[in-house]
């Protein structure tokens, strides 16, 4: 039987024994469960023969709190090269391919930039057959679905695995115990495969569920104590329930410490098991894995490896460091050193009494090597135990051999101020990997049109696997006919998202004006709070003078704030504001329209990113680390208005200066400023700003009477207990930021012109494949090789 007919014949068996029902029958969540199922029997031997071929060699394993995934069927389809004969199979049963796709759900893994990456790398290591594992939680319900209610933003379940996840296998043979002092629980690994492109090497993502050791307890239940007899199953279930959950107070910060331990403990015990079935000892232990802290959040891992060397294996103390710190290597994914994670010590001894005393040992360790090195007087700008506070950031680096940045200005500024104490101490261990992205997913996948396009300019697809390869368009930026097919296409990509939004949203938005796109994770440094204030002297200047010479702009944002991050809420409140004030106002003849996307995602960020014009990467300067949606916006042809900041200052290395739009202060222009700096100086001065700030204050707008809109007007101010007036700088930014959108606008107009900064801004994206990042990872820290 041909592929085609087996794939068929499953179906229809899976259908049946799943369903009870025809596959005809089935609605579209069945039919692409049915689907999957039927295509995972196909998998399956491929996965299991890729994973023998790196038997006994080095491998490496990514240690991450998240992994935004996406949809996983376009994306293995395209991957093993079988989504056309998937999509004639259905054709034949007269269904559309696009409705199943759609009716599978974003797996709710991950939130923002940091998620991302790490799918970003597994498909990249498994496109270049380099054996590298991901590990982490099986959440239950994500982070949140988001939903607007007012115009505040209210948090749902995502109930993703509602019907389960038919692409993830449950390993129970595998599960492990993790300890903690109040209990023990069960750690059940899901594994779902990692498919490169051509399908070749399929790795390995192992997720843990929680779950309890006694989850039912007959006598208290016989004893009619209800409550009590499923107490241990729910105390267990809370740790993989939900990504992130609020900490605000002292039990979101237990359970969220639970999450830590228990995936990175769990993760930890699977490979000595698995290397202990191979091997005497674990001498060796180092040469075989190299595991990569995906920032601080696995970095309990250090101690708890220790532990287990040490207490379990009665391993000698020094050669335990040894192997731990050989195997461990760490990536930091922040500048702000307020977000440098740290954990109260006192969480820590009453949960995790013998992982604390490791740590101590730790920084015994470490305080006698600085005094070995005549530091004696300068221990306490290391102390990983600092007053009442374990800091995970020095941790991580002292108990790994590699620290590394994620741009080029985020490891200078690591090295250089943040973190210099330790460059001076361990410069060998510091290096940067700029961050990088899958062309498979954002190109290939979610734009086929231009994909089609390159690859017929090209005369090869060799850019799939090689992205260095998009350097040769450059020679079409002056070709009209390249470009006027390059502008259709991108109008295409636009007509298609402002159905989608019309039928998603509700609003109807004008597909040939500018899109002016901001989508990522609501937080202050990002300032999306800048891009709200200048729509609104935008929309003010169209009230004072409707004959505004303007080309019609449409501003859409997307993004998630954290649950327990008032101010960010309060910047999404702000936001609905002014779009019900600006969509619902005849008088500026719908020249502005303002959007602010519901549950942004992975499967909203691909129809997003291929139909921008300009692309909003406006973080204040030497606070975004990176930032990887810039590389996704470039990737589709789409310039940059952004300050010099994380990947930004790349990007315009690459492409050009003249081709996108940089605003603001500079790094070093703010460490001029930061002493004297004054806001109201500003606020006062520069024209309409004043008036724009106000409107959180003199009644413009309501925040239902939550103070959340005066929190954030006296936060520029006046600032706070905890930080100064304007601490990112939005007031001194503005009036830059306003001259840089009118040089948008005014580039618009020459559609050529325009045309030939997306082409050159695409042709030169190369550098920013994960592909690129991930062959720097292998050689220079994993030390791991090719099958």
């Amino acid at each position: 039987m041909d592929y085609k007919g087996k794939i068929q014949e499953r179906i229809k068996s899976y259908s049946l024994t799943t369903f009870g029902k025809k596959f005809i029958d089935c609605n579209d969540k069945e039919k692409y469960i049915t689907l999957v199922k039927g295509l995972m029997e196909e998998i399956v031997p491929k996965w299991n023969n890729s994973l023998s071929k790196y038997h006994g060699k080095k491998k490496a394993y990514y240690f991450s709190a998240e992994y935004l995934m996406g949809r996983a069927l376009s994306n293995n389809l395209i991957n093993m090269n079988w989504k056309s004969e998937i999509k004639g199979l259905l054709e034949e049963y007269q269904i559309d391919y696009n409705k199943i796709e759609e009716a599978e759900d974003d797996a709710g893994l991950g939130n923002g930039g940091l998620g991302r990456l790490a799918a970003c790398f597994l498909d990249s290591a498994a496109t270049l057959d380099y054996p590298l594992m991901g590990y982490g939680l099986r959440y239950e319900y994500g982070i949140f679905s988001q939903k607007f209610i007012d115009g505040f933003q209210v948090e749902k379940h995502d109930n993703w695995l509602e019907f389960g996840d038919p692409w993830s296998i449950r390993k129970s043979q595998d599960k492990v115990v993790v300890n903690f002092s109040d209990g023990d629980v069960l750690a059940i690994p899901y594994d779902t495969p990692i498919i490169g492109y051509g399908g070749n090497t399929i790795n390995t993502l192992r997720l843990w569920k929680a779950e309890a050791i006694r989850p039912f307890d007959l006598e208290e239940f016989n004893k009619q104590n209800y409550d009590l007899s499923v107490k241990d199953k729910n105390d267990a279930e809370y740790i993989s329930k939900v990504l992130y959950p609020n900490d605000s107070r002292e039990e979101g910060k237990i359970l969220r410490l639970k999450q830590q331990y228990f995936f990175v403990s769990a993760s930890l015990q699977d490979l000595i098991r698995k290397h202990l079935e191979n091997y005497d000892n674990l001498d060796n232990f180092h040469s075989l894995h190299g595991i990569q802290l995906n920032d601080t959040h696995p970095t309990v891992a250090i101690p708890e490896m220790m532990r287990i060397l040490t207490d379990e294996y009665d391993m000698e103390w020094d050669k335990a460091w040894n192997i731990t710190v050989k195997t461990f290597a760490y990536t930091n994914h922040t500048i702000l050193q307020e977000a440098l994670e740290q954990w109260p010590i006192k969480l820590y001894k009453s949960l995790l009494p013998r992982v604390y005393e490791m740590i101590e040992k730790i920084n015994e360790k470490l305080i006698e090597e600085l005094k070995e090195k005549g530091m004696s007087q300068k221990t306490e700008n290391y102390e990983i135990i600092s007053g009442d506070n374990i800091k995970m950031a020095y941790l991580a680096i002292y108990g790994t051999h590699s620290t590394n940045g994620v741009a080029q200005v985020h490891t200078d500024i690591l090295t250089e101020s943040e973190l210099n104490n330790w460059y001076k101490l361990y410069p060998e261990r510091f290096n940067n990997k700029t961050n990088g992205i899958t062309q498979r997913r954002w190109l290939l996948k979610s734009n086929p049109e231009l994909s089609d396009l390159i690859t017929d300019l090209l005369g090869s697809d060799k850019w799939i696997t090689n992205l260095e390869e998009l350097k040769k368009l450059e020679k079409y930026k002056d070709d009209e006919k390249i470009l006027n097919k390059f502008l259709d296409i991108k109008q295409k990509k636009k007509n298609q998202v402002a159905e989608y939004i019309k039928e998603n949203e509700g609003v109807e938005i004008d597909p040939n004006s500018i899109f002016d796109i901001q989508i990522k994770r609501f937080h202050e440094y990002k300032r999306q709070l800048l891009n709200a204030f200048h729509i609104l002297d935008l929309y003010y200047r169209l009230k004072d003078n409707p004959d505004l010479d303007m080309v019609n702009r449409t501003f859409i944002f997307g993004g998630k704030a954290a649950p327990g991050y008032e101010r960010a809420k309060g910047v999404i409140k702000f936001i609905n504001e002014i779009k019900e004030l600006v969509n619902n106002d005849k008088d500026i003849n719908e020249k502005i329209k303002v959007v602010l996307v519901t549950n942004y995602g992975v499967s909203y960020g691909e129809k997003l990113f291929s139909a921008a014009d300009i692309s909003e990467q406006i973080s204040t300067a030497g606070k975004e680390a990176s930032g990887t949606g810039n590389m996704k916006f470039m990737l589709n042809g789409t310039p940059t208005i952004g300050t010099l900041d994380g990947a930004n200052i790349e990007i315009v290395e690459e492409a050009g200066e003249e081709n996108n739009f940089i605003f603001g202060l500079k790094v070093e222009d703010i460490k001029e400023i930061e002493d004297s700096y004054n806001p109201t100086k500003y606020y006062k001065e520069v024209k309409g700003l004043k008036r724009v700030m106000d409107s959180l204050i003199d009644g413009t707008f309501s925040d239902g009477d939550t103070g959340i809109f005066k929190e954030l007007h006296d936060s520029i101010l006046k600032g706070a207990s905890w930080h100064s007036p304007d601490q990112y700088y939005l007031m001194k930014d503005f009036d830059s930021y306003r001259e840089a959108h009118k040089r948008v606008d005014n580039a618009f107009r020459n559609r050529r012109d325009w045309a030939k900064k997306c082409w050159i801004n695409m042709a030169n994206a190369g550098k920013f494949t994960s592909d690129r990042t991930i062959e720097q990872y292998a050689k220079e820290i994993w030390d791991i090789k090719k099958a």
